[in-house]
């Protein structure tokens, strides 16, 4: 059995190509979401010199299962890497550094010995063990735990306890989706007690596959965002492993964002790439966004909706149920975040573009202004229920209002006003939660290419927006991290250099005043919305 260690086993790091970093001309940026794997080779004016992409083989499993193939999604990273050198012409000994985003609570376990894995990748949007989510939010020994969070908090003041007392599992934690895992195969939690398993999100089972199995470790952004690692005392949650009965000896140990990994070995792709960054995604698009002081808001609208703030060295404890994750450890520095998600965002355009067969994302803007307001509907973009602040997962998406005089372009300036609506609603109870002024807002992901949604939010948030010129922001961070941790971009100030804004989005209060009323009468459609899918 190998020797579990954190990263560096022998040859790991160590990488002998001939030519320095300064002679370098190039970071390489791997960038796996949930629907496509994304290679970028920037050169040091962070332009995009190379790139590749492949969409993810996923394998949808009975009715609630998401999984993927690892050896089919092994040799997708590798052709895309390949892909990308090969699009910007360059050999792997021109590569400075390899940084790495991922998305986030997809996870394996492996056998120690042989390295095979148990099973395919569970990916986060996998449901199957919602049972077990449901038994356990309301089962009595959660209800001990919350009841001791509240009287720890009321004694110690201390945020951590706060944060245990309005905790709930979701299925998207990897937590659940583990527990339901082990149950399902005994052997496997056998195999953990006797430490002959391996457990790893896409960022750890990468650094194990690039690096021949000599680099076995996470980083602390993915960590926190798994459901079992406190971020309070910066460890795997002991406390919760025993009480669900899940081996701690099959995770990880957790180095910072920005370490030394390990190289892909020269097997690979010609010559050794060092391996200097792994994010999760919204912590890596946070950063690749330059949201490096407390205050910055990072607002992403792709298929679900991410708004995150930079909270700064301590992490957030929540009363609304915000989830408190790491942004980024580097150089023994961490940043934390504040973050709130909606599940339904380009999902719920990509709804009207098939059902009132619109062309395309790019048409429903034009069809919103085309009328004046949407006539009376209000959509509520629930296909997923609803995350905090509402908290209520049993809740329906809908639309109301309708008339015999609601024409497409309603329903549609109805779906666009909802999706603007949602993130001013997780802003504001963010913002009611942190105790220092918003600094900065920016956006990205395909939905903010709708000047229409995000001309709205800025109205109501009363700030201004900037979106960005560049795209694909994960990859960039990814880079970024890679770069900065190598000297191959001196300064974050360096950073903020290298990024445009493409457009600032000014707030206006007299079209805020419409959108206000609107708005509470949207909050309406959301009450009648909740509690839909609860069984009597």
């Amino acid at each position: 059995m190998a020797e579990k260690t954190s990263f560096k086993l022998k040859g790991a790091g160590d990488a002998s190509d001939s030519l320095s970093t300064e002679e370098k001309q190039y970071v390489l940026s791997l960038d796996i979401g949930t629907s496509n794997i994304r290679c970028h080779l920037y050169n040091r004016k962070a332009e995009v010199c190379g790139r590749c992409s492949q969409q993810i083989k996923i394998n949808y499993i009975e009715e609630q299962g998401v999984e993927i193939d690892p050896e089919t999604l092994w040799v997708q990273v590798t052709e895309v890497i390949k892909g990308a050198l090969d699009d910007g012409q360059a050999n792997a000994d021109e590569v400075a550094s390899l940084g790495i985003s991922v998305q986030r609570g997809t996870f394996i376990v492996w056998d120690d010995d042989t390295g095979k894995p148990f099973h395919n990748f569970i990916v986060w949007q996998d449901t199957r063990s919602e049972s077990i989510e449901k038994d356990w939010n309301s089962s009595y020994t959660m209800k001990v735990v919350k009841a001791g969070g509240k009287v720890a908090y009321g004694v110690s003041r201390m945020k951590r306890f706060l944060a245990a007392a309005v905790i709930n599992f979701r299925t998207n934690h990897l937590t659940i989706r583990l527990l339901w895992l082990l149950d399902k195969y005994p052997e496997i939690r056998k195999k953990a007690r006797q430490g002959k398993a391996r457990l790893g999100a896409l960022d750890t089972w990468l650094i194990w596959k690039f690096t021949s199995q000599k680099s076995y470790c996470t980083e602390m952004s993915n960590a926190s965002s798994t459901g079992i690692y406190d971020p309070y005392i910066q460890a795997w949650n002991g406390f919760f492993c025993k009480l669900m009965n899940i081996p701690i000896e099959l995770f990880p140990p957790v180095l910072d964002s920005d370490t030394d990994f390990g190289v892909c070995d020269k097997k690979l792709f010609g010559a050794e790439i060092p391996i200097r960054a792994a994010l999760g995604d919204q912590q890596s698009a946070m950063f690749g966004q330059c949201c490096f002081r407390e205050g910055d808001v990072k607002l992403t609208m792709g298929t679900g909706t991410f708004v995150d703030v930079n909270v700064g060295p301590k992490p957030h404890a929540s009363v609304q149920g915000f989830y408190p994750v790491t942004a980024w450890k580097r150089g023994g520095t961490i940043v934390h975040l504040g973050e709130g998600s909606s599940h339904t965002c380009g999902d719920a355009v990509q709804w009207l573009i098939d059902t009132l067969s619109i062309e395309s994302p790019a048409v429903t803007a034009s069809l919103a202004m085309s009328v004046s307001d949407a006539n009376g509907a209000y959509f509520v973009p629930g296909f997923c229920g609803l995350q905090a602040p509402d908290n209520d997962f049993s809740a329906c998406g809908s639309i109301m209002g309708l008339k015999s005089s609601t024409k497409k372009a309603h329903i549609v300036r109805a779906v666009l006003e909802s999706l603007a609506f949602r993130v001013v609603q997780i802003f504001e109870s963010m913002a009611s939660e942190v105790s220092f002024p918003v600094q900065r807002v920016v956006c990205d992901g395909g939905v903010t290419a709708n000047d229409f949604v995000v001309q709205i939010i800025s109205d109501l948030i009363d700030m201004e927006i900037h979106r960005m010129k560049q795209l694909d922001m994960s990859a960039l961070g990814a880079a970024f991290m890679a770069g900065r941790s190598i000297g191959f971009w001196k300064s974050d100030k360096c950073l903020s250099e290298l990024i445009t804004v493409e457009k600032v989005f000014r707030p206006d209060r007299n079209r805020a005043k419409e959108h206000l009323l609107k708005m509470k009468e949207w909050k309406r459609a959301v009450e009648r919305s909740k509690k839909w899918y609860l069984t009597s």
